[in-house]
């Protein structure tokens, strides 16, 4: 496992002008920028993508299984709704890791709930860009194994 795909949902194209307390300062670049010195650090290739539409993302994910050996996830508000991104995601069959920068768990009561954790093998929330390099470190360490 080497490759891995970071695909960005909804409105994280909108990164630095979004509320900074839960989203924090950066861009979609310089979080970019910032993921890909950590999967570099960890022997791993990056490939990222991020789409404000829907059937784009489920389309991304169709490719994955091409593209990527497994994924890096933060679909945004999809993640709480978007049943077709989950299919995808099951389709994809692919070891991932759902992320946040924002703590889901402590917003909002209807981003408290993930359609798509249950077919991923980690959902790191609340530790801004930081979660990211969580997430590449756990989808390493199960390099070979299964959801």
């Amino acid at each position: 496992m080497h490759r891995v795909e970071v695909l960005h949902g909804v409105n994280l194209d909108q990164l630095g002008l979004r509320p900074a307390e839960h989203y924090g300062q950066m861009t979609l670049t310089e979080l970019e920028t910032q993921v890909g010195r950590y999967a570099g650090e960890l022997g791993l290739t990056v490939i990222f993508d991020q789409t404000n539409h829907e059937g784009e993302y489920c389309e991304a994910l169709h490719r994955a299984r091409e593209t990527a050996d497994a994924l890096v996830l933060n679909p945004g508000a999809w993640t709480h709704y978007s049943y077709a991104i989950r299919d995808a995601l099951e389709i994809a069959a692919l070891p991932a890791v759902e992320v946040h920068l924002s703590a889901i768990g402590e917003r909002e009561e209807w981003r408290r709930h993930s359609v798509i954790s249950d077919l991923c093998i980690g959902s790191i929330a609340g530790r801004g860009a930081e979660g990211y390099r969580e997430a590449l470190e756990l989808l390493k360490a199960d390099a070979g194994g299964e959801r």
